[in-house]
């Protein structure tokens, strides 16, 4: 049951789930646990000092190899826990880009 402005019903973890928080440039890292999570964001109790979290836009990494990880950004911060609402791609409508006939003939030296 999803509750205050949530629309997406959370599922609590009954175990500690490590994850990690990094820099969408890849320059910082923070560990963290996995408290609760929902198709639209999640709760995490964050190790050390928050302030590279002022970014507010950051990777959530599931896997230890960083191959399963979601965008998120900040919503809220409440002591060493922290809340945020993952970010979804914008589906692109239409066709794909297709470059300009005279660019994608020419090869790097113009010819």
């Amino acid at each position: 049951m999803a509750y205050g402005d949530r629309r997406a019903e959370r599922v609590k973890l009954e175990t500690r789930h490590p994850v990690n928080l990094m820099g969408v440039d890849g320059t910082w890292r923070r560990s963290c646990i996995l408290l609760d999570v929902s198709q639209s964001g999640a709760r995490l109790e964050v190790d050390g000092t928050l302030d590279v979290l002022k970014a507010q836009e950051f990777f959530l990494v599931l896997s230890s190899r960083g191959l399963a990880f979601r965008r998120c950004e900040l919503v809220r911060v409440d002591g060493t826990e922290i809340g945020v609402r993952f970010i979804e791609e914008r589906k692109r409508k239409g066709r794909a880009v297709v470059p300009r006939s005279g660019l994608a003939a020419t090869g790097p030296r113009g010819s």
